[in-house]
């Protein structure tokens, strides 16, 4: 599938970044560092935390480690943090992450930053991208960092850090991701204070709710958002995903739905059939991993009528919530999961309410197309936050 993939099809990302950093150019390709098996790391006693916590603030750091484990190269450093953030019910939870910056000397001001927000690729604690040798999206994030930036990806809550996770929640995502920024400015000093938030696929959706929940943190060193695909409304996702081939998605779904209202319960939801691959994706980060299910044979019939389910699609759905800062969003008028038709529809809300956007359509293009073929446009846009120019708008 392409909003949900488990991982980017970014190949393309690393002979960019070859050819594009400032710091390569002055000396030289940077040979990337060799592949090693297995592709996923272990848990270790970093990620692991009491619960409850020791009390803190959200954002605030637990600890941090450098790592030099992973699919990167050389010339970029990597380090671990955990920090503070909140569930969807404001309790403390720990959340994991990574931070990457290039090596050498910071600009004046420190490096600045990107926040990272990734597309959905499971569930277990074993998923965090920061377990994974290659990032999940590793070429990408070492191009940013190539061109000056520093990066910092949040796994999110239940991703590495043994929390629960409120899988594909807009929300809680997006808050992950603001507290991140200033977890790593504790972890790295060197990081600057001016950052824009980045996301791909439901990482996109997350970037929004940045733009949406940074007012409400009060971060004035926030400068805009993109979401690269993936943004529609919550209940035209997964009514559309229910039909098509990527319907075990919907377990996530429920599991994402319970996480935010305990008192749901998902036989409401999911079919016998489905509760054995329900109770299958803590263990797994894949839900193709489970029995085999048809599309007819997952859900009950009104699923989409249950107060809860409503309540989540309601706060899954960006734009209807003032947003700050500027945005872009792109996204494939050729995406089987969410073409640029289910995308405008948000679009014409965010306009109407004034928010200051620029949406680029790519024409015969999916999701991991219009990923690479934006590559241009997210860097010029990036480039003109940090230099404090106007944002472009194509609202009418």
């Amino acid at each position: 599938m392409t909003i949900f993939s488990p991982a980017l099809r970014v190949l393309w990302a690393a002979a960019l970044f070859a050819g594009a950093t400032a710091f390569a150019q002055s000396q030289g390709p940077a040979p990337a560092k060799p592949s090693r098996a297995p592709r996923t790391l272990p848990l270790t006693k970093f990620y692991d935390t009491p619960n409850p916590l020791l009390a803190g603030k959200p954002g605030e750091l637990i600890r941090s480690e450098p790592f030099g484990e992973y699919d990167l190269p050389y010339e970029i450093s990597a380090v671990r943090i955990l920090y503070h953030s909140r569930s969807p019910n404001r309790e403390d939870v720990a959340v994991s992450g990574l931070v990457l910056v290039p090596d050498g000397t910071p600009p004046a001001g420190g490096w600045p930053v990107i926040a990272w927000a990734h597309d959905f690729i499971g569930s277990a604690r074993q998923c965090a991208p920061s377990l994974q040798r290659n990032l999940n999206e590793g070429p990408l994030l070492s191009m940013y960092v190539g061109l000056g930036y520093a990066v910092v990806a949040s796994d999110y809550a239940g991703l590495g850090a043994s929390f629960p996770n409120a899988a594909l929640d807009m929300r809680s995502n997006a808050l992950d991701v603001i507290y991140s920024v200033s977890a790593a400015r504790a972890a790295l000093p060197q990081l600057g204070t001016k950052w824009v938030a980045a996301g791909y696929s439901q990482g996109g959706l997350a970037a929004v709710g940045v733009a949406e929940a940074v007012s409400e943190v009060g971060d004035p060193n926030y400068l805009g958002a993109i979401a690269i695909s993936g943004v529609a409304e919550a209940q035209e996702i997964f009514e559309r995903l229910a039909q098509g081939p990527s319907h075990r998605t919907l377990v996530f779904l429920a599991q994402g739905i319970k996480s935010v209202f305990p008192e749901f319960r998902v036989e409401e939801m999911l079919t016998d059939k489905a509760i054995l691959l329900y109770q299958h994706i803590s263990q797994a980060c894949e839900a193709g991993l489970g029995p085999e299910l048809a599309a007819n044979e997952m859900l009950k019939p009104g699923w989409e009528n249950s107060r809860y389910v409503k309540e989540f699609f309601a706060r899954n759905t960006p734009g209807r919530k003032p947003v700050h800062g500027p945005l872009l969003l792109t996204s494939g008028e050729a995406d089987p999961e969410v073409p640029s038709a289910l995308t405008a529809t948000v679009v014409a809300r965010l306009c109407k309410q004034k928010d200051r956007l620029l949406f680029v359509k790519y024409p015969g293009l999916d999701a991991s197309a219009v990923l690479k073929e934006s590559v241009s446009e997210q860097i010029s846009w990036i480039r003109a936050r940090f230099a404090g120019l106007p944002a472009p708008s194509n609202c009418p």
